[in-house]
């Protein structure tokens, strides 16, 4: 299949990915209706090509929330590079906890990987975006000239689960938290996860008043978002949105179909699936 969409948010199903999220995966595939599979390399590689998207992938590290093992950055960053056919690139995932050693690990990412941003999961890693004593970490960033992702709203991690698996979606709130992080980091690309539910309106608000803050949309299909954030999609924010699927738990067939299908513009639809991620985050496909 001729290409389609770049996904700027694609985790992975290769073992690596399985052995830190295998106490995780129960309340993982109850939520999301999907079955973990264990793919190689090359198999997992195969699915992007046959779907025609271009991943960027992203790896996990909260080991000091979680206590799970992190996804080596090494591994990400080796993977996306011996399969350019399937993969465009891949950020870099610290625990910011880890103070001078995750500014360590950015800086030999980007610089000696050549991995082209940064992700925190604040849920997964029990953070504030905004929380001060994470500043060092942007402010390399900012030297870096890389572009940051926050994942925003509610999460599948620990869902329907006793107490969410002791895990609080208060971190991932757009306001205050990410809209403080943008207004006192203006020259920082800002990229918040997902649809933000349920402060999806909080989300749209932030794009509309930070010029450096942009949104990509995977682990929801078009089809459950609300009318008046369509219409921003649609319309005025058109040039903020991109595409992304949070593989493997949405299959790119299903989540393009549902994009297609959901009342989109041509052009908008050409913005979101691949011309914002290669003006946003200086891509060539």
């Amino acid at each position: 299949m001729g290409f389609r969409a770049i996904d700027v948010h694609a985790h992975l199903s290769t073992k690596p990915w399985n052995v830190t999220f295998s106490k995780l995966n129960a309340a993982m595939e109850k939520y999301y209706g999907f079955k973990t599979k264990e793919l190689t390399e090359k198999e997992m590689a195969e699915e992007f090509i046959e779907a025609g998207v271009k991943g960027i992938l992203i790896g996990m590290d909260a080991e000091s929330n979680l206590g799970t093992p992190r996804v080596p950055n090494d591994y990400v960053a080796k993977l996306a590079k011996d399969y350019p056919d399937a993969f465009i690139g891949s950020f870099v995932c610290v625990d910011p906890w880890k103070g001078e050693m995750a500014i360590q690990e950015i800086d030999h990412c980007i610089r000696n990987l050549g991995m082209i941003g940064v992700k925190f999961q604040g849920i997964a890693q029990a953070f504030f975006p905004s929380d001060r004593r994470f500043y060092p970490i942007y402010e390399k960033c900012l030297e870096l000239k890389v572009p940051v992702q926050f994942h925003m709203g509610t999460t599948g991690l620990g869902a329907g689960m006793p107490g969410g698996m002791r895990s609080h979606l208060k971190y991932t709130q757009p306001i205050p938290y990410l809209d403080d992080l943008a207004a006192d980091f203006p020259d920082l690309t800002i990229i918040g996860c997902h649809y933000a539910w349920p402060w999806q309106n909080e989300m749209i608000a932030v794009l509309l008043h930070k010029a450096n803050v942009y949104n990509e949309l995977s682990g929801w299909s078009p089809k459950y978002f609300t009318p008046e954030f369509k219409k921003e999609v649609n319309g005025r924010l058109q040039d903020k949105f991109m595409f992304g699927s949070d593989y493997p738990v949405l299959s790119h067939a299903r989540l393009i179909a549902d994009w297609e299908q959901s009342g989109f513009k041509p052009e908008v639809l050409e913005k979101v699936f691949y011309k914002n991620a290669q003006r946003i985050l200086n891509l060539k496909v």
